[in-house]
């Protein structure tokens, strides 16, 4: 199930929505991960082949045109402190542990409280810059027909929030709305290509076809739609009316091209090679589907590496206005901290799942519901035990990534610190969405 639809799917209610809500709400972690780092340079790894911290790096909160140059910049304060757990089931906090939850203490059948995520604040919250990108959200779907008869679960799903949250270090709506318009891009191939069945589609014999046969194809035309395909002069024609014809492939390509004004070539080939690895993990998910088989969970994490907010994060740098090189994004270390974060972000949005219907008839992948599946374990515990997978994920982030930081690029450290700024605001946008309290109004609509 996709964002939009889970935006749109009806609330559970009862003890299950109330654990959710008392694990996305509040901040434990630090806002300034690598604030106390104390690393010696000399004992860690250089990633990017010999890369060596040199001079200040801007810090998150900085304005972009500060944030251009390589003179430090100066934290902003939080404008709006996220308010805390209110609404569907926040009555009662705590679920009985029906089982061993897997850790060094004892089984409980007790009550007990449920902690919050580890997770950190959002660096900021500007409702007025989220919402100048949601009206430009709206504005971009109605021109190429995305979302056509749906708009109102677009403005609904406040994605604007979402990228103003992730991306502290930009004020400019225009590149955030890029930002917000490829992120869109990738979602809607959820709700067109993976959950629906398009009218008039067809097999060669004349047969109705469903998405998961035609999902090959699709992902395919969206790969050229980010890639352009030059094909002989005597077949372009024909593949710029199948461009044309689909809102998916519009999106794609206008979204890229937006964000084209701001990023370099290698940083949208960069976009482009996370957005292949998502498409074969699409296909992964359908073959799961198609089977009829529940994944075990090692295989289900390891689909949830690709299929995550790593596509969304890739150009974190972009949105800030600087680029990390290739062999410091590539490097595996690097590339262990970068995949880390995504999952982490993924465990979230899994959390939030358990928190809305099941619409999809057996057919929806998470980790509580797959773990629930494979343990024997009740859904309740599920989701702790996902809750204590998500923190695993972030302890190792700031574990590692915090050598890293120090001995790399200012570059490399600024999209680090990026990464820990976009799980804060991830975090922040799950919690405290209209969307997920749709009568309970933000503190500051009130």
């Amino acid at each position: 199930m996709s964002l939009l639809s889970r935006a749109a799917a009806p609330p559970t209610g009862g003890d299950l929505a109330a654990t959710v809500v008392a694990l996305l709400h509040g901040a434990t972690a630090p806002a300034d991960v690598f604030a106390d780092a104390a690393i010696s340079r000399s004992a860690v790894h250089r990633p990017g082949h010999g890369a060596a911290l040199v001079g200040s790096v801007p810090r998150l909160g900085t304005p972009a045109s500060a944030a251009r140059t390589s003179s430090p910049g100066t934290p902003t304060a939080v404008a709006h402190r996220l308010r805390g757990p209110s609404g569907l089931g926040t009555s009662g906090l705590r679920v009985s542990l029906l089982a061993d939850r897997g850790t060094d203490q004892p089984a409980s059948t007790g009550r007990q409280d449920i902690p919050v995520l580890y997770c950190p604040p959002p660096v900021r919250d500007d409702p007025a810059l989220a919402d100048a990108v949601n009206v430009g959200l709206l504005a971009w779907a109605a021109e190429i027909g995305l979302y056509e008869g749906r708009l109102d679960e677009l403005g609904k799903a406040d994605f604007g929030r979402l990228i103003m949250l992730a991306h502290p270090d930009c004020d400019d709506p225009d590149l955030l709305l890029a930002a917000a318009q490829c992120a869109v891009s990738e979602w809607s191939v959820d709700d067109y290509y993976c959950e629906e069945d398009a009218p008039g589609d067809t097999a060669p014999d004349g047969t109705p076809s469903s998405a998961a046969a035609e999902l090959g194809p699709r992902l395919e035309l969206a790969a050229a739609a980010m890639d352009p395909v030059h094909l002989p002069a005597r077949y372009a024609p024909r593949l710029e009316e199948a461009m044309q014809a689909d809102p998916i492939l519009r999106a794609f390509r206008t979204s890229f091209a937006h964000l084209a004004g701001y990023a370099s070539d290698a940083q949208l080939a960069r976009l482009r090679t996370e957005i292949a690895g998502w498409f074969i993990a699409l296909g992964a998910e359908a073959g799961w589907r198609a089977a009829g088989r529940m994944p075990p969970v090692w295989e289900y994490l390891t689909n949830r590496q690709p299929h995550s907010f790593l596509p969304c994060m890739a150009p974190i740098d972009a949105v800030g206005r600087y680029e990390l090189g290739a062999p410091e994004y590539t490097d595996p270390a690097v590339r262990r901290v970068v995949t880390t974060a995504a999952l982490a972000a993924q465990m979230v949005n899994d959390l939030y799942s358990m928190a809305r219907e099941d619409l999809s008839n057996g057919r929806e992948f998470n980790l509580p519901t797959v773990l629930a599946a494979e343990e024997g374990c009740s859904r309740a515990d599920a989701v702790l035990r996902t809750a204590e997978v998500h923190d695993e994920l972030m302890h190792r982030f700031e574990r590692e990534a915090a050598p890293l930081a120090a001995a790399g690029s200012p570059q490399l450290r600024r999209f680090l610190t990026g990464l820990w700024a976009w799980m804060g605001g991830n975090r922040a946008w799950h919690a405290d969405s209209r969307r997920y309290h749709d009568t309970a109004p933000r503190e500051d609509d009130r």
